[in-house]
């Protein structure tokens, strides 16, 4: 079992297949995989997308000034991210949503001590609103603030089983990599993250683990130490 982890989250997971949205009964189903680990003693930070509601490089941002995009990007990572906090305080669990963002009437800003102290006693942390920067993805959050608080292993939940040689979606002759480097993935140009939050794996030595959050329990498993998706190492 991990000791402290970093789970990212896409917004499109929380909208389960309806492209716009969150979908209660999905965000439910983290909350309560989510809170059973920290039951069990496990750090549990979480990065979460804002994809569902607005993305910056998308076809709805095309003509708008690519900061602004972002900038609203961003703020969507903050509506999803409260939405989760409440599904898991819901389970009794306690949770602090951090803003890269500052808004104090809605959640505290992110300190990067304050982060670790809450998850020594304890709570699930969400870090919302990205790095704080445009140009960046919550690819790249998740990845920097795994390096922050120091987490064993970052997490990232998809819909897929794994990482595959090509889309399994659209090739079914795809095949899946149980472990893999971050080399072999930059080599092989894998769309698995954004080549900076890959980049910033490699070099600081963080694991990184892809599997499918659709599956119940998946989360709970993989936070846990089962083997399951694929490992990507240095």
């Amino acid at each position: 079992m991990y000791k402290r982890v970093v789970l990212k989250l896409s917004g499109e997971a929380l909208a389960a297949g309806r492209g716009f949205g969150v979908d209660v009964t999905r965000v439910h189903q983290v909350a309560h995989e989510v809170a059973e680990a920290a039951a069990q003693g496990v750090e549990v930070a979480i990065v979460v997308g804002g994809g569902n509601f607005f993305r910056g490089v998308a076809e709805q941002a095309q003509n708008m000034d690519r900061v602004s995009a972002d900038n609203m990007g961003m703020l969507a990572t903050v509506i999803n991210s409260l939405a989760v906090q409440d599904a898991i305080e819901k389970t009794g669990t306690h949770c602090r949503v951090m803003s890269a963002i500052q808004m104090h009437q809605v959640c505290e800003p992110y300190i990067r001590r304050r982060a670790v102290r809450h998850l020594e006693k304890g709570r699930v942390v969400i870090f919302a609103a990205g790095t704080g920067n445009p140009y960046f993805s919550t690819d790249t959050a998740a990845s920097l603030r795994a390096m922050e608080i120091r987490a064993n292993v970052l997490l990232k939940a998809t819909k897929v089983e794994g990482i595959y040689t090509a889309d399994p979606v659209l090739d079914k002759s795809a095949t899946k990599f149980d472990e893999i480097t971050y080399m072999e993935i930059m080599r092989l140009g894998l769309k698995v993250m954004d080549m900076t939050a890959v980049s910033l794996c490699k070099d600081n030595n963080m694991p990184m683990i892809i599997f499918n959050m659709n599956e119940p329990g998946n989360i709970c498993r993989v936070i846990q130490g089962e083997k399951i998706g694929s490992l990507v190492t240095c």
